[in-house]
């Protein structure tokens, strides 16, 4: 049986399209089936309606960076009456709460513009570019009741470039945001993704989600988040980086 996502966003809608066109291409067992936004006139509800998907606008105040109170009563209604299995948050600028999770454990996805769990929070490329990161990319992760910090499923990485300017690195980004997130669902759909590993706020043990595959655990990058003062050194990624990172990053060799 399809999939059924039901799908968040606060924008363009991008990464929705990403899925519908890996549905359309049928490279996708599943059917976007509801759409809702925060924001009224959000491209991400035109996209939507264009193709034929029941898309709402949910008014969530009085709460400006949360999904709470009424309005999470609301969505979890809307997607509850649409038969919605797994919930999909594309550029969805608010902090998701225990009622939606409960009501689809394990079944939360976002992505994120940046290598987790180095700059969670908002605008992780400019995070990254500030700080003078040489790599930067995004992950698909399982949403928990932290900010960013769910299992994370799957990450690319791309190189940060010495004239990039926020803009600039954020489209580098967002092209492997576009296929990342369709891959994530195909293994979510196929029952191929597991979450080991349940550490205690001491546990220094991080949350993995692997492949339930014979071929082994999900190949993912283990980043820390930057410490205050990076010391200087020559960077050399290892033979065994993440497939993502071997096509653009193992080109180059960086001074920090």
């Amino acid at each position: 049986m399809a999939m059924k996502i039901g799908v968040l966003g606060s924008g363009s809608g991008s990464n929705m399209q990403s899925i519908q066109d890996a549905i359309e291409a049928g490279t996708l067992d599943a059917e976007i089936v509801v759409v809702i936004s925060d924001v009224a006139d959000a491209g991400i509800l035109d996209r939507g309606r264009r193709h034929g998907i029941k898309s709402v606008y949910v008014d969530h105040a009085p709460f400006k960076t949360k999904l709470e109170g009424r309005a999470e009563d609301e969505v979890i209604s809307i997607l509850r009456d649409s038969g919605v299995d797994t919930v999909v948050l594309a550029g969805y600028m608010r902090v998701v709460k225990k009622g939606l999770l409960d009501a689809f454990p394990m079944r939360v996805l976002n992505i994120h513009p940046a290598l987790l769990p180095s700059f969670p929070g908002l605008h992780g490329w400019t995070q990254a570019l500030d700080y003078g990161a040489k790599i930067a990319g995004c992950t698909v992760h399982f949403v928990d009741c932290g900010v960013d910090s769910g299992p994370i499923i799957i990450q690319a990485a791309v190189p940060v470039m010495d004239d990039d300017t926020p803009e600039v690195l954020h489209a580098r980004i967002q092209v492997e945001e576009h296929r990342i997130y369709p891959e994530a669902l195909r293994r979510l759909a196929a029952g191929r993704l597991r979450v080991v590993g349940r550490p205690t706020p001491t546990s220094r043990s991080p949350k993995r989600c692997v492949l339930s595959s014979p071929q082994g655990a999900l190949s993912s990058l283990r980043m820390s988040r930057p410490t205050a003062t990076p010391p200087a050194r020559r960077l050399r990624l290892p033979s065994c980086f993440v497939r993502s990172a071997r096509k653009c990053a193992l080109r180059y060799r960086w001074t920090t």
